[in-house]
């Protein structure tokens, strides 16, 4: 995609058009679907959606993994009690989907596993179904985790299951 694809592209992505994409009903799913593996692991899921970057970070040349990593501090996602906070970052404007993990995950879990987990939803949101996407991108994620994280008996919610919008 050419730089000025990828401007317009940022320009026409709003909060209306991720609001047709991800419905009300869909963030209810997503969330349920963090709810629901986060049962089966001590780690922790934040899933963020942002419409598109601001022109100043287009013009710096931002990519969706620096700004994934910039809302993973942000966020506070490494600060958990068993260092394993998961950010999902969706990048609407790019069509991109970045996971960050903490440092918990490291040395378990390859790149590559991860990459995998977005492709899956990426083929899934190109063909529309954002919902099923999104969805089976945390359940593999949820099993990956409980592989390396089973639930401890002390472990507690330390971030929100709800989508976040930015």
């Amino acid at each position: 995609m050419s730089r000025l694809q990828r401007i317009w592209r940022h320009l026409v992505a709003t909060r209306g058009s991720v609001a047709r994409a991800f419905s009300t009903t869909t963030l209810d799913a997503i969330e349920q679907a963090i709810n629901a593996s986060e049962l089966t692991h001590s780690a922790e899921i934040r899933f963020v959606l942002e419409p598109a970057l601001t022109a100043g970070e287009l013009r710096a040349g931002a990519t969706p993994r620096a700004r994934a990593l910039q809302l993973f501090a942000s966020l506070a996602v490494w600060d958990t009690q068993f260092n394993n906070g998961v950010l999902v970052y969706v990048l609407f404007a790019d069509h991109a989907i970045e996971i960050v993990a903490d440092r918990g995950f490291s040395a378990r879990v390859e790149a590559a596993d991860w990459r995998a987990l977005c492709a899956t939803a990426e083929d899934e949101y190109r063909a529309g179904r954002f919902e099923a996407g999104s969805v089976r991108m945390i359940e593999q994620l949820g099993a990956l985790a409980a592989r390396h994280f089973p639930p401890q008996s002390r472990d507690i919610d330390e971030l929100p299951n709800t989508p976040l919008i930015l």
